[in-house]
Parts: structure tokens; sequence; C-alpha cells
């Protein structure tokens, strides 16, 4: 048990959270890790009948780039350590990370090494452990839980923004990127004017809805107020304040207006061929785009901007936060497997996989060590973004912790919840009450 903000919060009705409803049995009716540790009390750590280490790792695997460089770097592993079997398990689809890690524990296949995202849910259900204080020296300042580092972060949250197309902005008669949003805007009338869709959105995924959602949090919310969600759960703000209504007014417009009219039926990885096709002119996005849409068409010219909030300031995603790979509980009590897995990280995050890895998804180091690098063109802005300390850096949503943790299910609710104001285009101060209502009955449910 520990307390937050004078909440009480147990193991209880977290595992309540993370169950999977109707599987195995009534909804309700299996607790984490149930199925999981009756599955894993009797699988050895050697793979049956070959003599070798075996060990199972699950990442989110959405995005084509950062999937194929994690599948190179196992591959890689496995060449530099025959007698150790990496099983990638790992399934690419729309549902959310989160509710595909439930469906593993409620079978009994949480993997052995996860790519943790809500970390502080899961380590509060005693389903991962620590990072060893010799792995988590490898990193540069990572954030902690409990005083605890729980994750070998995979690289540190590069800033989002516009990745538009040279052309389009050429034969649109754009030649100067916008210094406030309102300028933004009139770009985007000038592409429409144009006779091309300005933005394309992979919507089918409903991670790829927080791209915008939270550019507008940023700008309009935490920016300013970097404590906010803490707030909200102290019931000292809501989510009809002004700010937040602004926030979620501006991205509802700018779908209704701007966004390609089949986005929700638009996966994220179909974003890239949507955009050099020139079916659309731009992608909010970040930098693990830059080499799909290079491979899509190697001659397709592009640039990146940060997009400026109404005074011409920009507020950008990049502060580090508690993801990354982790070790599971039941992995960690087998020593061979444990052993595994530590010289997995250590590979990982060894000078020439890494390099490799952020090469190919266009990323920043969270190592201590150094990466010298040529940077391309979209890529030096993100450098530049992160090195400006004129340019405010925050989180999304649901990627801040301790005080600032919103409840685990929330995220997804509230994506969704967005889905259907534009869409059935509803008044923004009424879907604000309904957030406040549900964030209200969330709290109630995991933390009282």
């Amino acid at each position: 048990m520990r307390r937050r903000s004078g909440i009480t919060i147990t193991l209880v009705p977290l595992a309540a959270a993370l169950i999977l409803s109707g599987c195995g049995g009534k909804a309700g009716s299996t607790e984490i890790g149930e199925s999981h540790a009756a599955d894993q009390a009797s699988r050895p750590d050697t793979a049956s009948g070959s003599g070798k280490i075996s060990f199972t790792i699950g990442y989110a695997s959405g995005d084509p780039a950062t999937k194929q460089a994690i599948e190179d770097t196992i591959k890689a592993f496995m060449q530099a350590n025959p007698d150790i079997i990496v099983q990638d398990v790992s399934e690419t689809s729309s549902s959310a990370y989160l509710d595909w890690l439930k469906v593993k524990d409620a079978v009994g296949e949480f993997p052995d090494l996860v790519e943790m995202r809500d970390t502080e849910a899961f380590a509060d259900a005693e389903r991962i452990v620590p990072l060893p204080d010799e792995l988590a020296e490898l990193f540069d300042q990572p954030p902690r839980i409990g005083g605890k580092v729980w994750n070998a972060p995979l690289f540190v949250s590069a800033p989002q923004g516009i990745i538009y197309s040279k052309k389009a902005y050429a034969e649109a008669g754009i030649k100067t990127l916008p210094a406030t949003y309102e300028e933004f805007l009139e770009i985007q009338d000038r592409l429409r004017a144009s006779g091309i869709t300005p933005l394309v959105v992979g919507g089918k995924d409903i991670f790829h809805m927080g791209f915008w959602v939270n550019k507008f949090l940023i700008d309009e919310v935490y920016a300013a107020d970097p404590g906010w969600n803490a707030k909200r759960t102290a019931g000292e703000v809501s989510f009809t304040d002004d700010n937040v209504v602004q926030a979620m007014t501006d991205f509802k417009q700018l779908f209704r207006n701007d966004v390609d009219t089949g986005w929700l039926g638009t996966g994220d990885n179909q974003t890239a061929s949507l955009l050099v096709s020139g079916k659309a002119a731009q992608l909010f996005s970040g930098s693990w785009m830059f080499s799909q849409i290079q491979e899509a068409d190697p001659g397709f010219e592009f640039g990146f901007y940060a997009v400026p909030d109404r005074q011409g300031k920009l507020n950008v995603v990049g502060l580090q936060s508690p993801s990354g790979w982790s070790l599971s509980a039941q992995a960690a009590k087998e020593p061979l497997k444990k052993q595994a897995i530590e010289d997995f990280i250590r590979f990982f995050f060894s000078p020439e996989p890494y390099g490799a890895f952020l090469s190919r998804i266009d990323s920043v180091p969270s190592t201590r060590q150094e990466f010298r690098r040529e940077a391309g063109e979209q890529m030096q802005v993100v450098l530049d973004l992160m090195a400006d300390p004129a340019v405010t850096k925050s989180l999304m949503i649901n990627n801040w912790w301790g005080e600032n943790l919103i409840p685990p299910q929330f995220r997804n609710w509230f994506y969704k919840l967005l889905q259907e104001m534009v869409v059935k285009d509803g008044d923004v101060l009424e879907y604000m009450k309904r957030a406040d209502t549900e964030y209200d009955r969330q709290v109630q449910e995991y933390w009282r």
C-alpha cells in the first residue's frame, strides 16, 4: 500500500483496472497475474529440449520503423548469443497497447521483457521489478518512481510537429513557416484552396489521436501548469475550465476543417504513403516517421517544424517519462532467464546496436554515452528544439507520474470521447463535463 495526495491506493482496485473483461469467465473474475503466475510456475529457464535459455519480449509494434529496428536488434543479439532465444510475442493491431498487455496477462502470457508505458500501475500491481543499479546507471537521469528506476528508456521523447510536403507548400504559394498558430491556420486555408487536403491523421489507431490532442493540451494547459493532472485528481481544476475548453475547441475545429475525411479509418502505418502520394500535404507526428517517409519515396522532399501557439511560443513533447524496457516480476525469479534479459538490455544499449536503433527511428538517446551522427535536415530541427532553452518541454497527458499520474484507463477513454465529439459535432463544454464525470469515476474506482 502507498499513499498519494492523501489517497490510499491498494493493489486490489489497481488489479481490477487491468482485468480482461469477459476472458476466462465472468467479467471481473480474473485478477492481474493469477493465470500468468500459474502458467509461469512450471515454465523452465531453458527452451524445451534445446538446452538454450529462452525469454519472451513484448512491445508496442504499431510503428513500422520502431518495430523493424527492434527486430533487427533482437536478431543481432541472438547471432551474438547463440545460446539465448528471444521470442518476440508482439502483435500489431489497432487496439491500445495497454489493452494488448491486459490480454497477454489474462491468458498467462505476460512478456518476460516488456516495453512498459503504464509503469506506475504495473509496479503497484507487482508485475514488474526495478532495474538493477548497474543497468540503471547506463541512462542519463532516468525518471524514478518510489526512488527506483523501473525502465530502461528506449529513447527520450522527442518533439512532434508538422511533416510537410515541400511541393505542396510551393504549389500553394507558402514561402515562410508559421510564426503563430493563426498563421498556421492560414496555411491550412491556402493548402485547401490549392486543391489538396491539408492534413492526414491515422485515427484508426487510438495512440495516434494523442499527437494532436496533446499539442493543444500542452499549449493551453501543461506549458503553464505542469502539475495540472494532480490538481484535477484533487478536484482543484476541471476539464470545463476555459484553458481546457479552448484546447479541445481548437482540436475539434482543426479536425472538422482541415483533416482528411477518412481519418477514422486510416491507420498510423498508412499516413506516410498518403503523404508521399500527394493525397495530403501534412502529417503531425514525430521523428520516427522520417525514415518511413524516405522508404516510401526516396525522392519525396519534406520539411519539419513545431507548430507555435497563439503567442508564437513553441511548446513540445520533450521530457523523459518512466517508460521503456521493464523486467517482469516472474522472470526476475528465474536466475538464468533474468541474466539473459540483463545481457540483452546491455547489448541493446551498447554503442553499435543502439546507434543503429536510433538512426533507424531518428530519435534522441537516453543513455549517458554520446552518439555522433550526421543528422538530416528534419532531424536537425528536432535536435535544435531539444537544445533550445526557450522551447517549453512537456509530456502527454498519460506520461506524467507520481502526483500527476492519471487513472490508467482514462487516456483511451478520453481520446475516444474526442473522436465522438468531432464526428458528431458535439458541444465542447458538454463533452468536457462528461470528461470530468468519467475522470472522477475512475479516480474513485482505482485509488479510493
